[in-house]
């Protein structure tokens, strides 16, 4: 793969080249070289709360398609496992449950809570049996309040991908804020995933695509703050719009805020709105088809329907057709790469220098 450069001056850079949007080898290099590597949402505690509870997840189906489960053992201990039996690769868990023990449906290996292996029929006779790699490998996970994360070889810590948010919004009461199934939906979006992310990291498109969010966003303060592997855009409400109602030890106590954008390298989306949090997680199906996963989380059900968060099906349906006309755009023999409008895409900018970095490396 030809490496991609992304000058760090902004208002000298040109963005990536189309052919990162359309090339089919590069697609399946970024699991390697990205997805690998960062952290991944996973859901959160509810189903974990009580002892020997077992919950599967499968980061990014299709795509990295790895099947790994959440267990809280007897004594409490919180664990995230591989969730392949290390006999013959048979997946252990199908659903959430509750059991003392892993036991594969295929051959009656076990395993304890946190992974250990410890009886397999008909072994009597193996030589050097067992050993460690009979163990469930254990995975890299994390929490924030109740939300899960977890990767296959991230190359951060999660505490320092999440810290700004962390200390933003510590505020909130996360424990409360409840998954709302009825309101979660998927969408299939024909586009590359990283088209689709673009669109998210600026505000610049807001006053011609979205004209109900532009009525209530003041757009003149609308801002974004850059981070290491994440970045926010502060959206201010116009007066006699939702607003949060911010607690005095808030860094933004005095300010009318309707929404915070916060966005985690490369496919997190955080959207915090007075009546809760919609969590949107991208997953790439191949160079031209995404899926976008909208998890709602609700806190306060009595300021839903209103602010910059009153419809996020509409916004959504606003932004598939956008993107999915860019996905058409970025074929055409006729076009390589744009610019940047230093003022408004520092967002977008900040993205592609981060994909650079993890590809080239």
């Amino acid at each position: 793969m030809k490496d991609l450069h992304v000058a760090e001056n902004i208002a000298a850079a040109s963005t990536l080249p189309s052919w990162f949007y359309t090339d089919d080898a590069t697609f399946q290099q970024s699991k390697e070289k990205i997805f690998e590597q960062i952290w991944h949402f996973a859901g959160d505690t509810d189903d974990l709360r009580l002892a020997e509870s077992l919950v599967p997840h499968t980061i990014l189906p299709l795509f990295m398609d790895e099947p790994i489960v959440f267990s809280r053992t007897r004594e409490g201990a919180l664990h995230c496992l591989s969730n392949v039996c290390t006999h013959r690769g048979n997946i252990l868990i199908d659903h959430a449950c509750s059991s003392n023990q892993i036991r594969c449906r295929y051959h009656g290996r076990r395993f304890k809570l946190d992974g250990q292996f410890f009886h397999m029929p008909e072994f009597e006779n193996v030589e050097n049996f067992p050993v460690e790699k009979d163990n469930l490998p254990m995975v890299p996970f994390g929490i924030w309040d109740k939300l899960l994360f977890a990767g296959i070889c991230p190359k951060m810590p999660l505490d320092e991908v999440l810290a700004n948010m962390q200390q933003r919004l510590g505020w909130l009461p996360l424990h409360h804020f409840k998954l709302d199934a009825a309101r979660s939906r998927d969408y299939l979006v024909k586009a590359h995933w990283a088209l689709y992310v673009e669109n998210y990291l600026e505000g610049f498109h807001i006053p011609f695509v979205h004209g109900d969010l532009n009525a209530v966003l003041d757009y003149g303060t609308y801002s974004t703050e850059l981070y290491r592997y994440a970045n926010l855009q502060l959206g201010l409400a116009k007066s006699g719009e939702e607003a949060f109602e911010l607690p005095p030890h808030s860094p933004d106590y005095g300010q009318h805020v309707a929404a915070y954008y916060y966005w985690v390298f490369p496919n997190l989306m955080f959207n915090f709105y007075p009546w809760g949090l919609s969590v949107n997680v991208v997953k790439p199906m191949s160079p031209s088809l995404t899926k976008v996963s909208f998890l709602c989380y609700v806190w306060d059900e009595s300021k839903i329907g209103v602010g910059a968060g009153a419809d996020l099906d509409k916004v959504e349906r606003e932004d598939e057709a956008v993107v999915e006309n860019v996905q058409r755009g970025v074929r055409s023999r006729f076009y390589n790469n744009g610019r940047y409008s230093a003022k408004r895409e520092q967002g977008v900018h900040h993205f592609h220098r981060l994909i650079a970095e993890f590809m080239n490396a």
